[in-house]
């Protein structure tokens, strides 16, 4: 193989990512990991400049499949900088062991996240989501364990509906559930005792990124005085905004919004399908990671202690 070819481990993961059959922040962490795991273990590079090379390409390419999952470049840096030795086995015992240590953090991170998000709930509350998150329906499974009896309003969060797949989720941990279209969450709002929702990213002064439709729903909870957690693990945390870089907005296709028949049928049209929109610290009560929980204006302290002042981009060839 060159010096540059992508394993086909590498490529399937990097398509199940690009259109959403992976998804959520610790899957897709997890599986850009694991494919840098396989790249490493099966290379056959003779020389170590020809490994790292390898590890970069593969590191790129999984990278370009979702540019504003900030988990995706923070698996992929933790496991690059652990890359290091002076000959070819030195480089892929380092970074499988990298790789290794990477998904068993995630696998407690989510659990520790759990039980302190658990502690927001109390007894018969009803809490209203918006989307899907793994870290979210973390917090209420650990509430489920300590015996604390729920409802959930969820919305069906469009135009891909993931609201379907929290509400499954919640119907089979007991979780008794109303399910709303998107447009009725101001309605449901007095009926919720809390908001909860994930995070794709969030920024060092504590601005949530996440599905399309958080930051309406923040506002209208603002003015209903319906509290607003944010569960999303540290691996969420963007550290290039420490640098003042903004997040990325990713846009995906028009055929999620309106098919190519009912397009031709309207006429000239501009069709824009945001993934996600970007919500302000002051809508957001809390963020609760498997640190603990944050108001989202003290969360840069917390980004610095993890990732320092600067952050690297190891999958970049050097200068």
């Amino acid at each position: 193989m060159t010096t540059t070819e992508i394993y086909p481990a590498v490529e399937e993961t990097a398509e199940k990512i690009a259109s959403m059959e992976i998804r959520g922040a610790a899957t897709i962490a997890t599986g850009a990991a694991r494919a840098l795991r396989t790249q490493a273990a099966e290379s056959t590079a003779s020389e170590p400049a020809a490994f790292e090379r390898e590890m970069r390409a593969a590191a790129r390419h999984l990278l370009d499949t979702r540019p504003t999952a900030v988990s995706l470049p923070n698996s992929l840096r933790y496991v690059l900088e652990r890359m290091e030795g002076h000959t070819v086995e030195e480089l892929r015992v380092s970074t499988v062991a990298g790789a290794d240590e990477f998904c068993e953090r995630l696998d407690t991170a989510q659990d520790d996240l759990g039980a302190v998000g658990a502690n927001r709930l109390n007894d018969g509350d009803s809490v209203l989501f918006h989307c899907h998150s793994t870290d979210v329906m973390s917090c209420i499974e650990v509430a489920r364990e300590q015996g604390k009896d729920l409802h959930a309003i969820v919305k069906e969060t469009r135009p891909r509906k993931q609201g379907q797949i929290t509400a499954r989720q919640l119907r089979e941990l007991g979780v008794s559930v109303t399910f709303i279209v998107d447009g009725a969450a101001g309605r449901y709002l007095d009926d919720a005792d809390h908001v909860f929702v994930g995070a794709d990213s969030i920024a060092a002064d504590g601005s949530v990124v996440n599905k399309i439709g958080t930051r309406s729903l923040a506002v209208i909870a603002r003015e209903r005085d319906t509290p607003i957690v944010v569960a999303a693990q540290t691996l969420k945390l963007a550290p290039t905004t420490l640098s003042g870089h903004s997040v990325e907005i990713e846009m995906r296709d028009e055929s999620e919004v309106i098919s190519e028949d009912d397009r031709a049928e309207i006429g000239d049209i501009e069709v824009e399908n945001p993934a996600f929109d970007v919500t302000p610290p002051r809508y957001v009560d809390a963020i609760v990671t498997e640190r603990g929980q944050f108001p989202p204006e003290s969360i840069v302290v917390l980004m610095r202690e993890l990732f320092g002042e600067q952050t690297s981009t190891p999958w970049q060839e050097p200068a």
